[in-house]
Parts: structure tokens; sequence; C-alpha cells
């Protein structure tokens, strides 16, 4: 419960800050009128409803069935590996699996590309060289963050049974479990000049 719950948190949280980041870029003036502190509650609280439907609901299926096995070739407990140890019929579970993924990942993520369109667009149609190459930085790397996140966790939970693998599946959870929410705080942190700048002086 608890991985589904934060992971499915972060995918919605994900998609709340490109949400962000478009209404910052292209509507600068009525930014704070858009982006209030209401409407930002409502984007965190949002997600983390849905990360704890997403939780329970496969978490009251998986544990509804019997299981076959007590051990799981995994480093946590994460549902591809579950559904190998469960007994008899697991297509209802598996299908379970690839909807709520569809809506838990592909959704925030189309979301966060068609909310990046309209951002390159209007960083294109910046005067100042600097000021397009601050934005494409701070685009290029959050873009890049954001695809290794959702890619892995796509190519994690959008496939059949058939296609799992113990050693594959264990790279891409620790993917998008440790990796990515490594990455994230770093590259804001890279952003922020004071940071730039006592790393200079470190060096």
């Amino acid at each position: 419960f608890s991985i589904l719950f934060f992971g499915v948190a972060e995918c919605f949280l994900l998609a709340a800050m490109s949400l962000d980041g478009y209404f910052a870029v292209c509507c600068p003036l009525h930014y704070t009128i858009i982006m209030s502190s209401r409407v930002c509650r409502s984007l965190v609280v949002g997600a983390y409803i849905c990360g704890t439907a997403v939780g329970l609901v496969h978490t009251l299926i998986t544990f509804s069935s019997p299981l076959c096995g007590c051990a799981i070739d995994h480093f946590f407990c994460e549902i591809q590996p579950l559904l190998d140890v469960l007994c008899g019929n697991t297509l209802p579970s598996e299908i379970q699996v690839i909807v709520v993924a569809v809506f838990a990942i592909l959704s925030p993520f189309s979301l966060v590309i068609y909310s990046c369109i309209p951002i390159v667009s209007t960083i294109l149609h910046m005067a100042s060289a600097e000021s397009q190459e601050k934005a494409f930085s701070t685009c290029s790397s959050q873009l890049l963050v954001v695809t290794v996140f959702y890619g892995t966790a796509g190519s994690m939970y959008l496939r059949p049974k058939y296609s799992y693998c113990a050693s594959v599946d264990k790279f891409l959870s620790l993917s998008y479990s440790l990796v990515t929410p490594l990455l994230n705080p770093i590259i804001c942190s890279l952003r922020n000049k004071e940071v730039k700048g006592a790393l200079k002086k470190k060096w």
C-alpha cells in the first residue's frame, strides 16, 4: 500500500508541478490568481487521495486471493512479484493493474507533455537568448526526470504478467522509487544561484 500510495501521489504531484510551470511561463500576469494557495492545496490533497484510492484498490484485490508462496523475488512488496505468488487465475488482477496504471501513469504523463508544448513555444518566442537558455535548462532537466520516472513506472505496470522478469523489474523499481526522487531535489537545487555559488566555493 505504501509503495503504491507514494508512487501514485508522486505521479500526480509531478503533473501538478508541470501545470504550475505552464501557468508561470504562459500566463505570468494571471499566475497568482490561477495558482492560488487554495488551488495548490487542492492539487496536493487530490494527489494523495488518488494515491490512497489506488493503494487500497490494489492491496485489497491482491490480498483477497490466496497465496501459493510466501517469498517474492523483489526488493519490496510490489504488485508484479505478488501476482507471481497468487494462486489460480490472476488475469482479472493483471487487467486491473494495467487499467489503474493507465489512469495513474499515462494520464498525468499526458498532462505533463500537454503542458510542455506551450511552454516550449513560449520560450522560443522570448526576445532574450539568455532568458531562452535559462528557461530551456529548467524545462529540459525537469522533463528528463519526469520522462525517466513515468517511463520506468509505465514499463513496469503497463505490461502483462508473462513478460515479468525479476532482474529487469528490480532495476525498473529502483529507477522510479529511488533514482528519480533523489534526482529531482538535486536538479531543483542546482538551478538555485545560492546553491551554485556554495558549490563553486566548496570546489
